[in-house]
Parts: structure tokens; C-alpha cells; sequence
């Protein structure tokens, strides 16, 4: 028996979301504790998963904040370094009229970048059922080396892989590196969550089911989650393809960490049911479950300290 069910390593910040206008007509931003991978562990840990983290922050406000908020949130902290010379990562984020976001990152560089492979926690990554990552931390050297360590080492002790590339195009150097650390975690993962702005932009297909199979003719990824923001999601497994339709919500006040909430439901059934235990009812059971998480963390500004309980994703099903 492993210790963790998921430990997910990269970046834990702050994310200053938009609330309001002052009475002087400035934007007035509210400073959310954040981070994807973090994101999607506060959830897991919501649905009673055992998990941790593996990252770095600065030892200041924002850092010393952060180490609380994990804690507070069932996340095993035991992974977080203290950086004395780095300041912890900020991120500032617009929300567009489409219903997108614009970030603007203070990380140049953040203390989330300068992770060394030396610090990683064995004990961590050799006792967890399923290591999640993404690519913020492959954006420089010094944090690529210690991920990709990491994921080494993961794989030995028999977890799962879990990537979401959670492309944020302002902080690669240029489209070319991006694409190949993409790559990477395309052939370093057992389970990939992508969001459909991210199959385009990578495969070059609009169509995203003809996407998925340009994907899977390079890659042997056994589970595929495809999220679609407004359209739904779907899950591409052996041959089966399932879809699931969303839960619109009409006080939509912040998206910021919806595709996070919707990964770490669907990592919750693969804990559940075993990577080869899916079928078409499981998956499709996943979706809902997923989608209707996913749905009311946008109701919420942040997402870490937010996330919603099983028993309230339960009742937005049955309603």
C-alpha cells in the first residue's frame, strides 16, 4: 500500500484575481492562493484523497501564506522548500469578455522556477499511486532537470503518470521549446488531461476528435481527458470515446481553475476503479461527476481554498 494517492509537483503562487472597482475607479484584485497542481490536489483532497506536494516558494509573505494554505487543505506540505533568495511567484489575472483569462506573471525568475533536483523528497514520489505534473515547471533548466528526475523516479516506484500541459505561451521562450517539452510529458504520461485550445494548437487540427487521433499515433497514452470549457468534456479510452455535456452556470464570476477541479475528479475514478477498470458507464459516470465540480468552481473566485465537497457536486447532479 502506498502512502499518497497523488503527489503532484510545479508551481504553488498567488494568483491576484479581479474583485471589483474601488470608489477611485481602480481594479481591485484579491490575492488567491493558486497554483495548478496545487489546485488539483486541494480538490482531491476535498474527495478524501491522501496527497502532497513537491515545489518551491520564496521565504516571505506570499511563501509563508501558501505553506499555511496547503496545510489548511489536507495538502502533505512536507515537499515545500523555503527559498531565502527568491521571491514567491505572482500571477495577475484579467478576465476577458469571452470568458477567458489573460495571466501576467511576476517570475523573472520566481521561486517556483528554482526547484533543484537535489531537493526533491524520495519518499515522497517512491510512495504515491499517481505523480501529476504540468509544464511550468519545464519552462527553465534548473526546474526541467528536477521534474524530469522526478517523473524518473515516480515511474520506477510503479505510479501513474498524470500531465496537463497547461500551456501558458508568455512563459516559454518560444513556440518551439514549448512544443518540445509538450512532447515530453506526451511520452512520459499514463493519463493526460489537455483543454481543446491546446489539441489545436498542437496538432494543428480544428476538428478536435481528429486531433486526438494524430495524438495517439505518436503517443500510447492508455487515458486521454479532453476538456471543453462551455461544450462539455470527453474521455478517450482503448476505443471507446465518451462525451459528457456541461453544467452551465449563470453566476459564472471565475474560471481560473476549472480545467484543475475537472482533472482531479477524473483522477479520483482512476484511484477508484484502476486505470484498466474504466468503462463506457465508468467514464461516462466521471465526466458527469467531473463537469458538475468543474461547473461550480467558476461560481467562486480563487480555486484552492474554494473547492467544492463531494456532496455538493452531488447535489448539482441530482438538481
Amino acid at each position: 500500500m502506498k502512502k499518497y494517492d497523488v503527489v503532484a509537483l510545479g508551481e504553488v503562487l498567488i494568483d491576484f484575481t479581479q474583485n471589483g472597482i474601488s470608489a477611485q475607479g481602480n481594479v481591485i484584485y484579491e490575492a488567491n492562493p493558486g497554483g495548478a497542481p496545487c489546485n488539483v490536489l486541494s480538490m482531491l483532497s476535498r474527495l478524501e484523497r491522501k496527497t502532497a506536494f513537491i515545489g518551491k516558494v520564496g521565504q516571505d509573505i506570499f511563501g509563508r501564506q501558501l505553506r499555511k494554505v496547503l496545510g489548511e487543505n489536507g495538502i502533505d506540505a512536507a515537499g515545500l522548500v523555503m527559498d531565502q533568495e527568491v521571491r514567491t511567484t505572482l500571477a495577475f489575472v484579467e478576465n476577458l469578455p469571452d470568458g477567458d483569462r489573460d495571466f501576467s506573471f511576476y517570475r523573472n525568475p520566481g521561486a517556483d522556477m528554482m526547484l533543484l533536483e537535489e531537493e526533491l523528497p524520495l519518499n515522497l514520489l517512491e510512495e504515491t499511486k499517481i505523480f501529476h505534473y504540468g509544464t511550468l515547471s519545464m519552462t527553465h533548466e534548473r526546474v526541467r532537470k528536477a521534474t524530469k528526475k522526478a517523473i524518473t523516479l515516480a515511474g520506477k516506484g510503479s505510479a501513474l503518470l498524470s500531465f496537463d500541459p497547461n500551456l501558458r505561451m508568455p512563459l516559454w521562450r518560444g513556440e518551439d521549446e514549448a512544443r518540445t517539452q509538450i512532447e515530453y510529458g506526451f511520452a512520459h504520461c499514463d493519463i493526460l488531461k489537455i483543454a481543446d485550445n491546446e489539441i489545436r494548437w498542437f496538432t494543428g487540427e480544428n476538428d478536435l476528435d481528429a486531433g486526438i487521433r494524430k495524438l495517439r499515433t505518436q503517443y500510447e497514452i492508455p487515458l486521454i481527458l479532453l476538456s471543453m470549457g462551455r461544450e462539455g468534456s470527453r474521455a478517450y479510452y482503448r476505443e471507446l470515446r465518451v462525451e459528457s455535456s456541461p453544467y452551465l452556470q449563470e453566476n459564472t464570476v471565475d474560471t481560473t481553475g476549472a480545467g484543475d477541479t475537472f482533472c482531479a475528479c477524473c483522477l479520483h475514478f482512476v484511484l477508484t476503479y484502476g486505470l484498466d477498470g474504466l468503462s463506457e458507464e465508468r467514464l461516462a459516470e466521471m465526466l458527469k461527476f467531473a463537469n458538475a465540480a468543474a461547473s461550480i468552481i467558476t461560481t467562486r473566485r480563487g480555486a484552492l481554498r474554494v473547492m467544492p465537497t463531494k456532496s455538493e457536486v452531488e447535489t448539482l447532479i441530482k438538481k
